[in-house]
């Protein structure tokens, strides 16, 4: 059972990261000036977008107490860094989604990029490419940089983490977005 999660919850992070990708490549063609394809991604998601972060937060949320909890992989100090920065997001998001507060987004936007920052740095060292700190070799066994898992050859609990962290950044500058727009919106309409 518990191979099976695992592999279920690699195949979501790569799901995942089939959205994050063409969420980027929409967020660039905007910049570059085609705002078509944001627009249409706008409508589809319109006042869900804080539901959808919710989703994307309590399924990450969940996949790391599986793997610490269930699965008994001790979380090293990296871990710890990036859960400190999702665990909240999953109940908040949930609040705001239910109240449609949209306008919070954008003070929730620092939690998933601090967390991206920690999932590539714990993604250098699980790799080799930077050393571990003392702190991270004696918080785990085998430090930072133990695979606990590997799915189809690339998939580890960072990557998992980063997934995340890309899609919320994702999911609340949308939020944050509607928000503005819906205020925006509220004092046109107050002005008129």
């Amino acid at each position: 059972m518990t191979h099976g999660t695992i592999v279920a919850l690699a195949a979501l992070g790569v799901v995942g990261q089939v959205i994050a990708a063409a969420g980027i490549l929409i967020a660039l063609a905007a910049v570059g000036g085609m705002r078509k394809p944001l627009d249409a991604l706008r409508r589809a998601l319109w006042g869900y977008e804080l539901w959808a972060a919710f989703v994307v937060a309590a399924i990450a949320t969940g996949g790391s107490l599986f793997f610490s909890e269930i699965a008994n992989f001790v979380p090293c100090t990296l871990c710890w860094y990036q859960r400190i920065c999702l665990y909240p997001l999953s109940i908040i998001t949930l609040l705001a989604a239910i109240r449609g507060e949209h306008r919070i987004a954008a003070y929730l936007l620092p939690l998933p990029v601090v967390g991206a920052c920690v999932s590539i740095y714990h993604i250098l060292v699980e790799n080799g490419v930077v050393g571990e700190s003392t702190s991270c070799q004696i918080s785990a066994p085998g430090g930072s940089a133990t695979k606990w898992i590997n799915e189809f050859g690339y998939m580890t609990i960072p990557t998992l983490a980063l997934t995340a962290a890309v899609l919320l950044i994702g999911l609340l500058s949308l939020a944050a977005g509607a928000g503005g727009e819906q205020h925006h919106g509220a004092t046109m309409a107050a002005d008129a």
